[in-house]
């Protein structure tokens, strides 16, 4: 099953390469190809999040005092994390 990453390199590689993505495809290499960029994304994205809220001081205490502020700093801490894993690891 592939994640959201896995899906957007797909698609990356079948508009922008479709020479790589018809090769990938026919000796094998593309679903394992996109399974480690799924996993590796996944786990940077993971990682991202939770270093910048500790960062911005995204914690469980302003999710309690504040909820709201506390899910619009989380939504745009991901927003930026997945921008971040867009431009260096899904299409490049």
């Amino acid at each position: 099953m592939e994640n959201r990453f896995a899906a957007a390199r797909r698609r990356y590689l079948r508009t922008h390469m479709d020479g790589i993505y018809t090769g990938m495809l026919l000796t094998g290499t593309l679903e394992p190809h996109l399974a480690e960029i799924g996993e590796s994304a996944q786990a940077m994205f993971d990682r991202l999040v939770e270093q910048m809220k500790d960062a911005e001081g995204v914690t469980e205490r302003l999710k309690a005092e504040n909820q709201m502020e506390w899910v619009g700093r989380t939504n745009s801490i991901r927003s930026r994390a997945e921008e971040i894993i867009l431009s260096e690891l899904v299409y490049c």
